[in-house]
């Protein structure tokens, strides 16, 4: 099994920074891309921003220009830097990633999703 485990989600004021980490554990052989989602009360789940392994980037147009996503493909870990915060930016944020069970001998692909972690701006 695969475990994704969010941390660095808090209540900042608005204009603040914050950044969040998602580390990947478990019998992982490699990851592929990862991303982060997030959802505000009664919404949908949106996409944040995404990363291949080789570190392409793409992001949600609400972000670009203030969130910089990046990784560390030894450690399993995806990070979320998120700068000039918004009330708007309110929401439960989510890692995603796509994981490579097994070895080099024989894999699976099976998507993964992390329990989340709230990020609260203050006006």
């Amino acid at each position: 099994q695969v475990q994704l485990v969010e941390s660095g989600g808090g209540e900042v004021q608005a204009g603040g920074s914050l950044r969040l980490s998602c580390a990947a554990s478990g019998r992982i052989f490699k990851i592929n891309n990862m991303a982060w989602y997030r959802q505000a009360p009664g919404k949908q789940r949106d996409l944040v921003a995404t990363i291949t392994r080789d570190g392409t980037t793409n992001y949600g147009d609400s972000v670009k220009g203030r969130f910089t996503i990046s990784r560390d493909n030894d450690k399993n870990i995806v990070y979320l830097q998120m700068n000039s915060l918004k009330p708007e930016d309110i929401a439960v944020y989510y890692c995603n990633a796509d994981v490579l069970i097994g070895s080099s001998a024989w894999y699976r692909s099976t998507n993964y999703w992390g329990q989340g972690t709230q990020v609260t701006v203050s006006s």
